[in-house]
């Protein structure tokens, strides 16, 4: 009984971090609490009813598609911000290494260290072969709903994201 438990409990872990039970659209996003690459702690339910949110889950610092992600929004930050939108890069690195890689991008958006893997696992993008994020982009709108998911090449592309958040502004 115990072996059966324990086949069905890692069976059921497994596929939730696989990414099959993420968050889609229309969903209230889940709060958290991360500091960021700042040294600043940042809670998603503080922009509830104040501003949208930009979640960019993205694997590792350093690595190529994700500073062609992270440097597409430090391109187009000044769009977002000027729709009130608040960007954030998430990641499972530490806190240190992102307030490196940031400070070498120029990065004026915080990256918020996940290295529990809490908020990856909660939003369903934690690859549980490599213990990091997948890249998945969760645009949340002004009342704490996801209003678009953008995955793999989508995201890295922040065209995506950008046309997402010009839709909520229109609303």
């Amino acid at each position: 009984m115990k072996k059966l438990l324990l086949a069905l409990f890692v069976s059921t872990f497994c596929f939730a971090q696989n990414g099959a039970t993420h968050h889609a659209v229309g969903d209230m996003a889940p709060d958290f609490e991360l500091k960021g690459s700042d040294g600043k702690s940042y809670k998603l339910s503080s922009f509830v009813g104040k501003n949208p949110v930009i979640l960019a889950f993205f694997p590792a610092a350093f690595t190529g598609g994700c500073t062609k992600e992270m440097t597409g929004y430090q391109a187009s930050l000044s769009k977002f911000t000027g729709m009130e939108v608040k960007v954030f890069g998430i990641s499972t690195d530490s806190q240190p290494t992102l307030a490196h890689w940031s400070k070498e991008l120029n990065a004026e958006f915080p990256m918020l260290s996940d290295m529990m893997r809490n908020v990856s696992m909660t939003y369903g993008v934690l690859n549980p072969k490599t213990g990091t994020a997948n890249r998945t982009t969760f645009v949340v709108d002004a009342n704490g709903k996801i209003a678009e998911v953008l995955e793999g090449a989508k995201a890295i592309d922040i065209s995506g994201s950008e046309a997402a958040c010009v839709r909520l502004v229109k609303k």
